[in-house]
Parts: C-alpha cells; structure tokens; sequence
C-alpha cells in the first residue's frame, strides 16, 4: 500500500466546529477547502449593493462570515494570523467537485442523520476513491451513516470526533464502523497525534463515546448531589476546580460556557439510547434545570445561566451566582471548608485527592459520594465504551481537561482500600475490579522498565499503553533514570549521552533551587555527558522567577541579597549559553520572564505550538534582570545593519515595555523571543522530549564548540534614548502611562542602548548585564513596585500604579 499523506483537506460545514477545525488543519501546514451552503437570498445590505444570488460574495457569504467569526474570536483558533491564507471558502453548490483533489473529506454539518447522508450522497459524486472521508459527529452512530454508501466509502470512512475548541482541547475521538479499514484507523491514530497534537482515543461505537458519556454522567451525577448535599453554585465550584486537577471553570462555569440546553442534549441522548446503564436515572434532568432551560437561562449564548454579569449603578460589573432553591441570582459568598484549607500546601495532586477524600468535613462527604460514584460508573463502563482503561483516562484528560482521570484517581485514593469504603457506603464496583484484586493485582497501572502499563481485563495481565512504545516520557523513567534531584528540580538521564532537567516547584517558578538545578545539570553533563535538555511535563514550562522571594528581599531592603541572587541568575543564564556542552529548551505553555530568558540563552529552542512565551517583568514593575534585557540588546544590534536602527530599537523595547506574551510558538519568532533557522516548533507535545533529545544529539555529533562571550554588541547610546524619553514623556503627558510607569520605561531603554554613550559603541555582555542588574534593584527600591509585587503576590494580578 502506497504511504498517506494529506496535502489538502476538505472540510463541509463552517459552523462553530467547521470554521475552527478547517483553522487547526491550517496551522499545521494543510491547505484547506471549507464550503457551506448557499443562502436563500442576499441579505438586505446586499440588495442595496445591487448584489443578486448569482454574485460570489453573496454565494459564499455564510462560510466567509463564519470564517471570520473564527478568526476574530479569543481565544484565536489559529497559531499565526498568516496562515489563514490557508483556506480557501466556497459553497456546495458550485464547489463540491473540488473535493476531488482532496485527500481528507471531513462532514461538520448539523447534528442530524438525515442531513448527513444528503452530504454523503454528494460527496460520493466527486470524491475519489481512496480518500478519507470522516464525520465530526458527537454521538449519532457511525454504523447508521453507512446506509447506501459504496464499499470504497464504508472501507475508508469513520467517525472524527474534535472538541470544541479544537485548537486548545486535546481529544480527537476516532470511531470506526464494521466495515473501517485497519489501516485507516492506524493512520488517523498516528496522524491525530503527531500531525495535529491531539490524543486520538479509539472508541467503540456507543451512545456520547467515550468522554462525553463519562463527563455528562459526572455532571449530571453533581446536579443531583447538589440537591442531595444542598450545595451552592459557589461552594460546588470552588470543590470541583484546580484544587481536584480539574479546569478553573470547574462544573457550573463549564456547564454556561458549554451551553446547557447542549447538556440536557446529550444526557437526554443517553437515557434514551442506553435503558440498560445502571446510573439511568441520574441521567433525567433535575428540576430546577429544566426551569432553567424553559427559562432560556442556557449560560454565556443567552448571557445567563448559574451566572449572571449584573452592572451597578456605579457602572462597575459584578458576577453574580444562581440560588439553586429559588432560581434567585445573588452575589458570590466566600466559600471556605476546612478540607480546601488544609489541603492548600500540598502541591501533588495525588497526595492532596488523598487529604481531601479522606477529611471529615462537608467537603470530604462530597467528594467521597462523588468519587465513589464516578469510580463505580467507569468501571461498569470496560469493557461497553471500551476494552482499555487508559482510554478512558485519556478521553477524560484530553477533553474536559482534568489532570487526573477516574482510574489515576482511584490508583491515587488505594484501589483496594477504596473498595471497602464504597462497599461501606453501599456502592458496588464491576466484577472484573474484584477479579482483579483478588488475582493480586492491586493497581490500574505501573511502570515497568520504563513503560507505563495498565490492567487488561481480557487477559487479566498488564499491558504496555498502545502508542507510548517508541516515545520518551519522563514520568515512565523518571524512578529508575535520576542522576541527581534538590527541592526543586530532577536531573534525569534520557540515554545516548543526554541528561534532562525537569523544574517541579510551584507554577515551576525559578528560586534558588532550580538555579542550584541548572547548574548541577550542566556541571554533569560537561562531566561525563554530551548534552543537556531541560524539559518538563508540568501544565506549564516556567511561570517566571520566584516573585515572593524577590518581594521580602526588597521590603527587607537586603539589596546586597538580592543584588547576589540576581547575579546568581544572570550568571547561571550565561552558563546556559556559554557550557561546553549544548543546551536544548523544550517550552510549552506558560514560559513567562525568567523562563523565557532560559529560552532565549538556550542553543536551541524546541518550542510546543500551545507556547505563551514573553518577558513580563514590566507589568511587576522592573526590567528583565537575568538576561533578557541583555539579549534584547544583542539581537536588535544584530538586526540594525544597514536599516533605520531606531525603528529595530523600538520593535524591541515595545516588545518588553508592553510585556508582550506571545499566543502560540509561531508567534513567539514574531515577537522576537525565537530566532528563525535555529528554533523549532513542534505541534505535538508527546514527541517533545524525544525531538529535543534527537536535537541536542544532532549538536553534540556534529561537533559542539563552546560559545565565546560576545564584546561586539552595537548599543546605539544618546541617539536611541532621545527617542525613548520623548516616547515616555509623550505617553505620560497624554496620562496613557503613570509616572513609575515612564520610570520604568527610561530604565529599559538607558540598559537598551547601552546608557548615555556620544555615539553608537561596541560593548560587552557582561557591561549590558551589570547594567541591567543595577537598574533592576533601583526599580525593586521602589515604593511602586513593592505595591505591584504586593498586588500579584496576594491577588496573582498586577496593580497598576
């Protein structure tokens, strides 16, 4: 069989899920054809253009608004504003046949069978055989769209289920009818995870799949145990949010943000289409829901739902929360449990679900029925949704965002200890649990020789997780693999001459323990190594420096501390960049300020699409003062050339004065923060590490010589700072900025063009970075930025003052 590759893909539908999808495969590269229906009849700004039905603006005017709705929407559904060049829109109408020269037909049409064979019958004059050709629906079966299609459709056609949004939620469920060529099924499983980032999760064709028929019943579960525990909207929002792994929206945000009419959808769709499941009933809709759905209360799409944004008469917003007992809206309560306070030290989620099942409080009682209820329901669902566990932990993972899914959790909890206390509560667990542990198998999962394998119950053994054999996962080696490990930091060794240093500190910030970290990692890696990675499978690469450490040191006035840690920083920086050995970056998410400067030091950069990379320092008050600022200098002298040098100048000291936080890794090179030829993106964050590690070899083979620090960085002295005060004096008149902002301001750009030097001058690093570091602690003197210091570290917000 010839190899499969996707060229253009075509994609029928530019509702909410067509338009963002048809934007995901253009991020990746894929060219893409998105066609909608045609409209009835031109609209009336139409008319009055003279405009008729036979005009293409008006054939193709749903799709492209539907398009531009996409793009303008925020969070943005595409990596680089460029590449929605990438679409091309049409109709069906006119250009249905160009499916031809596609090799992936995907239908995104309405929820409706009837309507989704129409599309099929269609598709089937044009599309050539061979072709993919799969249907993004939610839950109507996949068996049932086969009625009168060829055999070359039904052997080449599945079900592709994306999440909403595409870009930002992980799953991508694949459903294969009876007839799905296993080689299809490999393809888009491989494709999903590699090509779009997604964890592809293989389901079974039942009612809602896999993760909505878990998520729904954990929703509908809740609804009833609110009533049962009379619980606020408050009080089940703040249980169910980060403190158990799970997204800030928690369940009633989720639940406005989603839509609960498409909520009572789905929960109806399984109480009808499952009479058989033992937890039915929960499946019926709660009262005062279905008040609130006869009220058109659905959530954000109808500006209320079990919250509310009400304007004071000062003209200030407030959030206010549904009264469950009298469909009331009231302001938020603080919400406080003794559980949730004891539980705030401990950064494990494993070790704090443990706290926090097990507490004897209002909290605990909650969780334990919830749990409870959760473990029963997934354990009665292997083998009907699916025969592997680790799917549904996936579905779960990837699709509602939780951290830990049903069985990580129960693993977490003790599987056998927590048999006993749902038995004790009168909660029963499928058959196959108790098999399993009375076999002698206490847990879902473990690792073994640096594979993560999970209970089969099929051959009552454990297997290997499909798809993890030829990748590099920390968390699989990280017990048998460490060389060294502080408070802060774990140094682990990859094989074939490649350590990696893994941060684990809160937000992995960057304190005294991860610079102790990077370079005990370097110093091993020059030692005995050929390269070091730093890496890690936190939510987040790095959310900065430590800002609580900084803060006491500064209201300490204990400058000679603090002027010793920045040092230590910078110094630690240079080492980064100036080792004997390369270094290799690989960020996701969050890398804001210090873990951006690591970035911008590293020789190469591995950088996952979903990156939000930026120096941030700005908005606390002060400057980049591990060597950000520094490297800022450096690269617009390289960029100065024979061009306007005061335009370069200040792409760049707009770029840190705003604390511009890039929105994906694509536009992390725009902003200047990766360099192009050198960095790399890579949309997959499973394929990371390994990529990173095959990177840092590829550096080490071919020869690795050890940098020479840079005395040839062109500063352009008075003339960049004429133009950089009269922008803040300008700014500050016009009260854009306040007086500590302008401060700050001239502190950046007296470091940016080296201080008041007469004419542009050649000078050093280390001058930029001495530079740097004092005007950091002149700024920490400061009474203002103590107050923003004071601000993020109790309200995580920046006072602007």
């Amino acid at each position: 069989m010839s190899k499969r590759v996707i060229k253009k893909v075509a994609i029928l539908g530019s509702g909410v899920m067509g338009s963002r999808i048809a934007c995901h495969f253009a991020n990746i590269g894929v060219q893409v054809l998105l066609l909608d229906i045609v409209p009835k009849e031109p609209n009336e700004i139409e008319k009055a253009k003279g405009l008729t039905l036979e005009d293409k603006s008006v054939r193709n005017r749903i799709v492209n608004e539907a398009l531009q709705f996409a793009l303008k929407s925020n969070p943005s559904p595409i990596y680089k504003k460029s590449f929605a060049s990438r679409i091309t829109t049409g109709n069906f109408d006119d250009d249905l046949p160009k499916i031809a020269d596609c090799d992936w037909v995907m239908e995104v049409v309405v929820e409706n069978l009837d309507i989704k064979k129409k599309v099929f019958t269609n598709v089937e004059k044009y599309r050539k055989e061979g072709t993919l050709i799969t249907s993004n629906t939610s839950g109507i079966p996949i068996e049932m769209m086969l009625e009168g299609r060829s055999e070359d459709f039904q052997k080449h056609f599945c079900g592709t289920h994306f999440f909403n949004p595409p870009r930002y939620l992980k799953l991508l469920e694949i459903i294969p009818s009876t007839k799905t060529d296993k080689a299809v099924i490999e393809f888009l499983d491989d494709y999903g995870t590699k090509f779009l980032g997604k964890t592809t999760v293989l389901c079974k064709d039942t009612p809602a799949f896999i993760a909505n028929r878990i998520g729904v019943y954990s929703i509908m579960a809740l609804f009833h145990l609110v009533e049962e525990m009379g619980l606020t909207v408050d009080e089940v929002d703040k249980l169910t949010g980060p403190v158990m792994g799970r997204p800030k929206s928690a369940t009633f945000r989720t639940c406005d943000v989603v839509g609960l009419d498409t909520l009572v959808h789905v929960a109806n769709g399984v109480r009808q289409n499952c009479p058989n499941d033992e937890a039915n009933k929960l499946f019926e809709i709660p009262t005062y829901v279905q008040q609130m759905v006869d009220k058109n209360w659905l959530g954000s799409k109808t500006k209320q739902g079990f919250y509310k944004k009400e304007k004071n008469k000062d003209g200030s917003s407030e959030i206010l929360s549904l009264n469950l007992k009298t469909l009331e809206y009231e302001p938020k309560q603080k919400v406080k449990f003794a559980a949730l306070e004891a539980s705030k030290p401990i950064n494990d989620l494993a070790e704090r679900m443990q706290l926090l099942v097990n507490f004897k409080d209002k909290a605990g009682e909650f969780y334990r029925k919830s749990f409870y209820g959760l473990f029963a329901y997934v354990s009665n669902r292997i083998p009907e949704i699916s025969d592997a566990i680790y799917k549904v932990d996936d579905a779960m993972n990837a699709g509602f965002g939780w951290e830990m899914g049903p069985f990580e959790v129960w693993d977490a909890l003790g599987v056998k200890d927590t048999i006993t206390k749902m038995k004790e509560d009168g909660v029963e667990v499928a058959s196959w649990v108790n098999e399993m542990i009375e076999g002698g198998n206490e847990s879902f999962y473990k690792i073994e020789d640096g594979a993560k394998k999970y209970y089969d119950i099929n051959s009552k053994s454990y297997k290997t997780v499909e798809g993890t054999e030829d990748l590099l996962i920390l968390n699989n080696i990280r017990s048998s693999k460490t060389v060294w490990k502080n408070s802060g930091t774990t140094i682990t060794d990859l094989g074939d001459g490649i350590l990696n240093l893994e941060f684990h500190t809160k937000m992995n910030t960057i304190g005294g323990e991860v610079i102790q970290g990077i370079n005990k990692a370097i110093d091993l890696a020059e030692a005995d190594y050929k390269g070091l990675v730093i890496y890690n499978e936190g939510q987040n690469f790095s959310a900065g420096a430590n800002v609580g450490m900084i803060f006491m040191m500064a209201v300490e006035q204990e400058y000679d501390e603090l002027d010793f840690a920045i040092r230590a920083f910078q110094n630690t920086m240079m080492r980064v960049r100036y080792s004997s050995i390369p270094v290799v970056a690989a960020p996701h998410g969050l890398t804001l300020g210090g873990g951006c400067e690591l970035c911008l030091h590293a020789d190469k950069v591995i950088t996952n699409a979903e990156t939000y990379m930026g120096l941030v320092e700005f908005g606390v008050g002060v400057i980049p003062g591990g060597g950000g600022t520094k490297e800022f200098a450096l690269r617009a002298s390289e960029e100065y050339g024979d061009g306007i040098r005061i335009n370069t100048l200040r792409n760049r000291f707009l770029t840190i004065g705003q604390a511009k936080v890039s929105t994906s890794g694509y536009e992390a090179f725009e902003l200047g923060y990766l360099k192009e030829g050198k960095d790399e993106v890579i949309v997959s964050r499973t394929h990371r590490l390994k990529y990173a590690k095959e990177a840092c070899l590829l550096l080490a083979d071919k020869g690795y010589s050890q940098p020479i620090e840079r005395t040839d960085i062109k500063v352009l002295g008075k003339e960049g700072l004429g133009i950089v005060y009269a922008g803040a004096n300008s700014m500050r008149s016009g009260n854009y900025i306040s007086d500590h902002d302008q401060l700050i301001s001239e502190k950046l750009g007296n470091v940016l063009c080296g201080g008041s030097l007469s004419e542009p001058t050649e000078v050093s690093e280390r001058y930029l970075l001495d530079m740097e570091r004092k005007a950091f602690l002149e700024l920490c003197a400061e009474r203002k930025t103590l107050e923003r210091l004071e601000s993020i570290i109790k309200t995580g917000k920046v006072l602007r003052n």
